[in-house]
């Protein structure tokens, strides 16, 4: 009787490590952009709810020391859009971040968001 060993060799577990560390790092990059993504849009939310009668001046003062205070430096409140429809104030915005992955080589994000999403 011929006993036949299976497994996973050595040079197969290798490649398996290096996928899984590529995979790791590259959710390591792309992480903290999408927070910021989710930081915006919550505060965009907070500033449309509170400011429902409040000039568009006003709306744009209130997201930029919101921003200021929670670290958003991609979009300030000029970037906003900000239209009133039936009394509620409905704020967009959109912007594009680049993440540097290694040497010349990066990834761009396209974001976009509003309060009513």
């Amino acid at each position: 009787m011929h006993n036949q060993q299976s497994g996973v060799s050595l040079s197969g577990l290798l490649v398996v490590a290096v996928l899984l560390i590529a995979v790791s790092l590259l959710g390591l990059k792309l992480a903290p952009a999408y927070m910021e993504f989710r930081t915006i849009r919550s505060t965009v939310i907070a500033v449309a709810q509170e400011q429902k009668a409040a000039s568009v001046t006003d709306i744009r003062r209130t997201f930029d020391r919101r921003a200021n205070i929670d670290g958003i430096e991609t979009i300030t409140g000029a970037d906003l859009e900000v239209t009133k429809e039936g009394g509620e104030v409905q704020l967009t915005f959109a912007y594009r971040k680049e993440v540097p992955l290694f040497a010349n080589v990066g990834i761009y994000i396209e974001f976009a968001g509003g309060s009513k999403e």
